[in-house]
C-alpha cells in the first residue's frame, strides 16, 4: 500500500512463549495468516498439545535463534512477562529479535524491560475458555490490539509487532502504557470484579432458594459471563494496576451509592435521567472498526529522534484514529525522516488537527 516497506520481507517467523489459552489462540491466528510459529511453555504437556493442534511447529523446546523468529511474544502471568521479554533479549545474540507480550497490564511490564526492540502489547480479546483447548484461530479478529511504544521504542520493531498483530485481523491502537492502564481498569478488570461479586451474590441465595438460578435469565447471563473465565490469571493484574483498579472501584461504588439512595428514596426521575444516560452510551459504543471506504496516506516530516514514534502513534490512537498501515522513511543525513501512515480517509481531518497542535506539520493524500 504505501511505497518503500523495507521490512516487509522480512522473515514471517514467530515465537510465542507461553500457550494457554491466548498463546495458542495467538499461535493458529499467525499459522492462519501465513506466518511459521514456533512455542514453548514451562508446561511441556500444554507445549505438546500446542504441537498437536497444529498452533506450533515441533519440537517445541527450540529457542526463537534457533527457529530464526523475527518477533516473539510473550503470553506467560503478568508478573512474569518482564523476566521472560528480558532474557529474550539478553540471550539474542543477533541483536534483531523483537519482542512484545500479551499482558493486560502494561506500565510496569514496560517500565521494567525497558528495550528498543520491546513494545508492550495488548489484545482486547478473550475467553471464559482455559488452556490449549480452548484456543480459537480467530479470537482476535476485529479485536482492538493496544501497543504501547515508548520514547525509546524502535520504529522497525514497533512496524514489525504492528505488522503481526494487522496480519491476523486485529486493530493495533497505541495509546501511553500508564493511559492503558487507567483504561483497562474501568473497561475490564472492575466489570470482572462486578461479575464475580454479582455471580457470587446470586449463588449465596441460591442456597436458600433453589431455583434461583433457574430463573437467570439472559441479561443475568450476559452480565456474569465473564465470571467464567480462568482465576488464576487475575491475581498478577490486579496486583500490577492495583491503583488504576481501586480508583475505578471508588467511581463504581460512588456510582452504587447514589442508585440506591435513587431506590430508596423513590427518586423516579432520576433513576429514568440514569437509564436513559446508559442506554445511549451503550448504543453509541463503537462497533469493531470496519475497513473505510477510503484511506489517505498522512506524512509527517518528523526529527529523526527517540519518542516521535510513540509521541504521534499514541496521539492519534487516543483519538481513536486508525493506523492501517504504518512506516519510517530517514533521511539520508540521518537527522530528519518521514513518518508514513495510512488512516481513515474520514478521520484524516481530526488527525491533522490533532497533529498541528503538537507542533507537526503532516501532508494528507488519498490512496483509494
Amino acid at each position: 500500500m504505501l511505497a518503500g516497506h523495507a521490512g516487509r520481507d522480512e522473515r514471517r517467523v514467530a515465537f510465542v512463549v507461553g500457550l494457554g489459552l491466548i498463546g495458542t489462540s495467538l499461535a493458529l491466528a499467525l499459522r492462519k495468516a501465513g506466518w511459521t510459529v514456533y512455542g514453548t511453555d514451562v508446561d511441556a504437556g500444554r507445549a505438546a498439545r500446542a504441537v498437536e493442534l497444529g498452533a506450533i511447529e515441533g519440537p517445541a523446546a527450540l529457542e526463537p535463534a534457533e527457529a530464526g523468529a523475527a518477533v516473539a511474544f510473550v503470553a506467560t502471568p503478568v508478573r512474569a512477562i518482564a523476566g521472560v521479554a528480558r532474557d529474550l533479549l539478553e540471550r539474542d545474540a543477533t541483536g534483531t529479535l523483537v519482542v512484545s507480550d500479551v499482558g493486560g497490564v502494561k506500565g510496569e511490564v514496560v517500565r521494567r524491560v525497558d528495550h528498543p526492540r520491546f513494545v508492550g502489547g495488548h489484545p482486547m480479546a478473550g475467553s471464559e475458555q482455559e488452556g490449549p483447548d480452548g484456543a480459537d484461530g480467530d479470537l482476535f479478529a476485529g479485536a482492538t490490539w493496544v501497543l504501547t511504544p515508548t520514547a525509546r521504542t524502535d520504529a522497525r520493531a514497533f512496524g514489525l509487532v504492528r505488522e503481526a498483530v494487522a496480519a491476523i485481523g486485529a486493530e493495533p491502537v497505541a495509546l501511553d502504557p500508564a493511559r492503558h492502564d487507567r483504561l483497562v481498569a474501568l473497561v475490564s478488570h472492575v466489570p470482572h470484579l462486578a461479575a464475580a461479586n454479582l455471580m457470587d451474590l446470586a449463588a449465596d441465595a441460591a442456597v436458600e432458594h433453589g431455583v434461583l438460578l433457574r430463573l437467570a435469565a439472559g441479561g443475568f447471563r450476559d452480565m456474569t459471563r465473564i465470571a467464567a473465565g480462568d482465576p488464576a490469571i487475575w491475581p498478577d493484574i490486579f496486583a500490577e494496576n492495583a491503583p488504576a483498579v481501586l480508583a475505578a472501584l471508588d467511581g463504581l461504588a460512588g456510582r452504587l451509592a447514589e442508585a440506591r439512595r435513587i431506590v430508596a428514596e423513590g427518586d423516579w426521575p432520576a433513576l429514568v435521567a440514569l437509564l436513559e444516560r446508559a442506554k445511549v452510551a451503550r448504543r453509541n459504543l463503537p462497533p469493531r472498526a470496519p475497513v473505510p471506504d477510503a484511506l489517505v496516506e498522512c506524512r509527517v516530516p518528523v526529527l529523526d529522534r527517540p519518542g516521535v514514534l510513540a509521541e504521534v502513534t499514541t496521539v492519534l490512537g487516543g483519538l481513536g484514529v486508525n493506523i492501517f498501515d504504518l512506516e519510517i522513511a530517514h533521511s539520508a543525513e540521518g537527522e530528519r525522516g518521514v513518518l508514513v501512515m495510512a488512516i481513515d480517509a474520514g478521520q484524516a481531518d481530526e488527525a491533522r488537527r490533532a497533529l498541528v497542535e503538537r507542533g507537526y506539520r503532516p501532508a494528507l493524500r488519498a490512496l483509494r
